[in-house]
């Protein structure tokens, strides 16, 4: 979660949502990834999505069984259905997401929904103060600035 919250201050650095995500398989980096739907004019360049499309490229496979994904904040439903497709073993995060998050704070789709064709493990609050205090100090700083300049939503 360290190296998570490494991309995540990337991110920030970049004028974006700091969240960060890696994929893990057998103790290997997979795939790393940081919000960047600003730069690249793109709403689905989420952090997660960014880490699943780079393990997908680096496994050859776009299915990653036995990956755990690592990631700053807790995935919304987006990601969540990346996440189901990607077959994604267990997503462990930090900060749980009390206005979009997909694993049991808005939605329960990882691992509730038995509706899914693969069932993903989720667990919440590993370094969840360190990923928290990020975000609300972008935020905060984000609302300091005028509002041409601030405009992440």
């Amino acid at each position: 979660m360290q190296r998570a919250l490494a991309l995540a201050a990337q991110a920030a650095a970049e004028g974006e949502v700091p969240v960060g995500a890696l994929v893990v398989r057998d103790g290997d980096i997979l795939g790393e990834g940081w919000n960047q739907p600003i730069a690249h004019h793109d709403p689905t360049a989420h952090a997660e999505i960014q880490a699943l499309r780079a393990a997908a490229r680096n496994a050859e496979n776009y299915r990653l069984p036995g990956a755990d994904l690592y990631v700053t904040l807790e995935p919304c439903a987006m990601c969540a259905a990346a996440i189901v497709h990607a077959r994604i073993r267990r997503v462990i995060y930090a900060a749980s997401d009390p206005r979009g998050g997909a694993c049991g704070s808005v939605f329960d789709l990882l691992p509730s929904d038995g509706r899914f064709n693969h069932r993903t493990l989720c667990t919440g609050g590993l370094l969840a103060d360190e990923a928290s205090m990020m975000l609300r100090a972008f935020f905060r700083a984000r609302r300091s600035l005028p509002a041409a300049v601030s405009r992440c939503d």
